[in-house]
């Protein structure tokens, strides 16, 4: 094209006195085409090397183009004089036609383009405008318009094409990440075969192996791991199925819970290693009276049995002859250990007719014989189910009660026998639940088995200070508080006390703590440094209900007390002039160097004989039933008068 232009115009406008001129520029401009052409040529031979840097071939074209768009700036500087009108207008137009086909040939470059479009139109457009004639103006305007207008289109190729260039690059990457997916798919089809191959080739003997995994992971699921009977789990499934049978041939079973009496005494006196001896040997002795899969351990020394076919009749005199079983005497590394055991008895259809409530109703039955005639057995009644059924609303009752204000504190009197005269005061705790008044004896041990009785007793303590407190300044009269054994063997114990003294601002040589004996079933070491902590407090400690329990003189002897309190029962037999317990509590005071308190006392011939005996102090009926706090107050006033 720029061949045929300067062609054109050289030869198509002759003009005598530029010819030379002319002539010149078209040498030039051959020059310049046939060095291109030949770069062309030498790229096109090139370009289809894949080690082929096209970096000096643009630089050549881009030098091509400068140097070709000089040259058409210098023809019309340097012939714009000698040009007429037509010359100028001719001229303008092909290089207006030269700068359209550049617009979209150069449009790759932006900055090319602009300076090759600007050399060729605006040295000949700026000339004609700056000219005076005013044909000569016109064309410079139409130059000027159309140089605007070709840098416009320009621009907009020049987007087209990079955007055309981002998207062939863009298809590329996706071309070659569909070849790389594709060929990392045919490895994974090929890799699938061949652990496919695997799989078929070892798939006979693995299902054999899962068979036998899973049918020994079933098994140890539902065993128990020391006695290998069922646990839990494998007892309920198994009774579950034994029921769903005894439904469809309308016949009868039976459930026996099984709870051994003595066992903690094992463990806690010879080892848990000998306990378990001793666990296996009862559930190898309890395998004699059942179908092995109808036994299970349900857990620690409880066991469970299901009779199918059982009537009442039947299923008494299974579990008597596992009693029997049971108590015979094991022997375990020479220690020759007895047993006994509580067991409860439910029958299907009568007591129901699920695994869960004939397991439920045959422990609570068991429960009920544990407490009440330990080493027995018994048949669930409504009787026990009603009772169940009070215990747990007499617990969640008692769980409310401080929040309620159904708990109170009432005082008794304790009188000194020499001067009869007030020497403490006993704090007895009382329930109000409802329109009924639950005793001590009830509720007490509920608070131990649930737990609330570490914040009942701080309570109880609590209230019981705050009230002595406030009795008269000059009174030396002391509070006497019960203390739970499950409170005493708890470590926070001491520092409660500490807090409610502090609180209450009493005395602590007027505050007498009451223990029982059975202190003594649980750790003794413990014991002892709970009762010397209290002491060294100047809290006083008193023995209540002596002699109903089981400890040795050895055992008190290690533990430093204040007082022995006797018990109502050996005061009430003094009717029956039984007074030997009485007088031997009296002689092992003596030789303890402690007091002696006498319970119970509801007549004056029982006072006086208990005070010729030498007791110390007197509580009962007699003097005075248990006040309120502001009775008791009132009544120590009128005792001073």
């Amino acid at each position: 094209m720029s061949f045929v232009a300067m062609s054109g115009l050289i030869f198509g406008l002759p003009n005598p006195q530029t010819a030379t001129i002319k002539f010149w520029f078209w040498v030039v401009t051959i020059g310049i085409i046939t060095l291109r052409l030949v770069d062309a040529f030498h790229w096109q031979t090139r370009v289809r090397d894949t080690d082929y840097n096209p970096k000096w071939s643009f630089l050549r074209f881009h030098t091509g183009a400068v140097a070709m768009a000089f040259v058409w700036a210098a023809y019309s500087i340097t012939l714009f004089n000698s040009m007429n009108t037509i010359e100028l207008a001719t001229t303008l137009v092909i290089l207006s036609a030269m700068a359209a086909g550049a617009a979209t040939v150069l449009a790759p470059s932006r900055t090319l383009l602009i300076f090759y479009c600007s050399m060729l139109i605006l040295p000949i457009s700026i000339q004609s405008v700056v000219n005076s004639k005013d044909d000569f103006t016109t064309i410079g305007v139409l130059g000027l318009l159309f140089w605007v207008s070709m840098l416009f289109t320009g621009f907009k190729s020049n987007n087209f094409f990079h955007k055309a260039i981002r998207l062939k690059h863009a298809n590329n990457e996706l071309v070659q990440q569909m070849k790389i997916e594709r060929n990392e798919v045919r490895r994974i089809n090929e890799d699938l075969r061949r652990s496919n191959e695997k799989l078929d080739h070892i798939n006979a003997s693995l299902e054999a192996e899962v068979t036998r995994r899973t049918n020994e992971m079933h098994r140890l699921s539902n065993r128990d791991p020391l006695t290998l009977l069922l646990n839990r789990l494998g007892f309920i499934r198994q009774l579950e199925e034994i029921i769903r049978t005894t439904e469809k041939l309308h016949n009868t079973l039976a459930v026996l819970f099984v709870d051994l009496d003595g066992f903690k005494q094992v463990n806690d006196s010879l080892g848990h290693w000998v306990g378990d001896k001793v666990l296996v040997e009862v559930a190898t002795r309890l395998k004699r009276f059942c179908d092995p899969d109808h036994l299970a351990r349900w857990g620690g020394d409880e066991f469970v049995i299901v009779l199918p076919y059982a009537n009442e009749d039947t299923a008494i005199a299974v579990a008597q002859a596992a009693r029997s079983g049971i108590s015979d005497p094991i022997i375990v590394e020479e220690n020759q250990i007895s047993l006994d055991a509580s067991i409860g008895i439910a029958l299907y259809p009568d007591h129901g007719k699920t695994a869960q409530i004939l397991i439920q109703e045959a422990d609570l039955t068991m429960y009920n014989r544990k407490r009440n005639a330990r080493g027995s057995v018994g048949v669930f009644n409504q009787a026990i189910y009603q009772m169940a059924r009070e215990e747990q609303d007499l617990r969640d009752g008692l769980r409310r009660a401080i929040e309620n204000g159904q708990l109170f504190v009432m005082f008794q009197p304790i009188l000194s026998a020499a001067k009869r005269q007030p020497w403490a005061v006993e704090a007895l705790l009382r329930w109000e639940y409802g329109d009924r008044s639950v005793p001590p004896s009830v509720f007490i041990p509920l608070a131990e088995k649930t737990g609330l009785i570490h914040d009942i007793g701080t309570w109880v303590l609590h209230r019981a200070c705050i009230v002595a407190a406030q009795w008269p300044q000059e009174s030396e009269v002391a509070v006497s508080v019960n203390v739970s054994v499950i409170q005493l063997m708890d470590d926070r114990f001491v520092n409660t006390l500490d807090k409610v003294l502090k609180s209450s601002g009493l005395d602590p040589t007027r505050l007498h703590l009451e223990i029982t004996e059975s202190v003594f079933a649980d750790n003794r070491e413990t014991v002892v440094r709970q009762v010397n902590a209290i002491k060294a407090r100047k809290v006083q400690i008193s023995i209540d209900d002596f002699g109903t329990g089981f400890s040795s003189l050895s055992q008190l002897q290690s533990l430093s007390f204040d007082h022995i309190k006797i018990d109502r029962s050996f005061v009430q037999k003094l009717e029956e002039g039984s007074d030997t317990i009485i007088r031997a509590t009296l002689m092992i005071a003596r030789e303890f160097g402690c007091k002696t308190i006498a319970e119970g006392i509801e007549s004056n011939a029982h006072a006086e004989r208990l005070i010729e005996m030498g007791v110390d102090c007197l509580q009962g009926f007699h003097y005075a039933r248990p006040l309120s706090a502001e009775a008791i107050r009132q009544w120590l006033e009128n005792q001073k008068q």
